[in-house]
């Protein structure tokens, strides 16, 4: 196993990781009772991208997981999703630093902190297998 197809495995593992949090955030930020306080329709969309991007990040962690090497090997397909999920992680930091609400960052520093550096890292990786 090279390093770039380790680091690449990582981030699979990081983004499996990611995931699961998720579960842990919707409670910490109580969807629930949040989401009833919505119509139906945007309640119900609301829960259906939540549960997509959720699916999304398995995927992502699954082709990470799995084929690692292949997407290691600098070849057009592998730099293609390889700067495909480099582009999605650093538009995903750039939102949360831009987008999301500062004293709710401010009150969870070490999450926000800490997925930030995640995001960064997820980004470089899959610059790195992408300008391979």
């Amino acid at each position: 196993m090279t390093t770039l197809s380790f680091a690449i495995w990582l981030a699979g593992t990081i983004q499996m990781v990611i995931a699961a949090a998720n579960l842990v955030v919707a409670k910490k930020l109580d969807y629930r009772t949040n989401v009833a306080r919505l119509t139906p329709i945007v309640g119900q969309v609301f829960a259906v991208h939540a549960v997509y991007i959720v699916l999304i990040l398995v995927w992502f962690g699954a082709l990470c997981l799995l084929f690692a090497q292949q997407l290691a090997t600098g070849d057009a397909l592998a730099r293609f999703l390889a700067g495909g999920l480099a582009g999605f992680w650093g538009l995903r930091a750039i939102v949360q630093l831009t987008l999301y609400d500062r004293q709710v960052r401010k009150e969870h520093r070490l999450q926000d902190v800490a997925f930030l550096l995640a995001c960064a890292l997820l980004t470089g990786i899959f610059l790195t297998a992408a300008l391979h």
